[in-house]
């Protein structure tokens, strides 16, 4: 594929994780509840189930992401792709203490311990948070990386790398704050999400642009003009 074929399907599928992760979230949020942890199982499954859609998601999109990113700066390409591989996992764990909430209220409902339930649900719940804040502080650091190349192989415009890089920074901060227990991050993931989301539309309509230059700090392999042009030869 071209890179401005990938550059379409990253940015189709930088709207994909935000729509399913979203949508299966208020799935989960619909299906529980803070006082009786399960009002509905299937809602529930299904929504994490949906959740897990976007694990795969955001793997492909370090896949296709690594051969445009390569040229320009092959160990942020790489690690970009290994961070979206860890935030997958993550996001993963936490669908897996939310599915954990079905057997919960089944075993507990069946023993007539409705404070047991509660506790347990909650900690899924919260093993859940601290499951997805991990993914963000991954998805934070190597977004860095990711917006640093955009920015000096100039694969999008400079107002958007710029704007990637201030609103991964301030995601970044927000998610490790949650984890330290402050409850901020929701409102500093606005606008590294609003990035996302901006970035998706406008890959679709450009995709990435072709025959881009290697970054500056990283030497391109072969000779240079002057190394192989004769001695005495006229500059230009």
């Amino acid at each position: 594929m071209s890179t401005r074929t990938i550059g379409r399907i990253v940015g189709a599928l930088f709207l994909l994780a935000f729509v399913v992760y979203m949508g299966g979230g208020a799935m989960v949020g619909a299906g529980s509840s803070a006082t009786d942890v399960l009002n509905d199982q299937t809602l529930v499954s299904a929504g994490a189930l949906l959740m897990l859609v976007n694990s795969a998601v955001v793997v492909g999109i370090g896949v296709l992401a690594l051969p445009v990113l390569k040229p320009h700066s092959e160990i942020s390409a790489y690690a970009y792709l290994a961070g979206r591989t860890v935030e997958a996992v993550m996001l993963a764990v936490g669908v897996v203490f939310l599915l954990l909430l079905g057997p919960l209220a089944q075993e507990h409902a069946a023993a007539g311990n409705a404070s047991v339930l509660a506790a347990l649900g909650r900690v899924a719940q919260e093993g859940n948070h601290y499951s997805y804040q991990l993914a963000m502080i991954s998805v934070g650091v190597v977004g860095l990386l990711f917006c640093r190349v955009l920015w000096r192989a100039r694969l999008v415009p400079r107002f958007m790398a710029a704007w990637g890089l201030a609103g991964y920074a301030v995601f970044l901060a927000g998610a490790i704050l949650e984890v330290l227990g402050y409850g901020v991050g929701v409102a500093l993931s606005v606008p590294g999400g609003l990035f996302e989301v901006g970035l998706g539309v406008l890959l679709i309509l450009r995709g990435f642009p072709t025959g881009q230059s290697r970054d500056r700090d990283e030497p391109a392999t072969g000779s240079s003009p002057t190394a192989t042009a004769p001695l005495g030869a006229p500059s230009a």
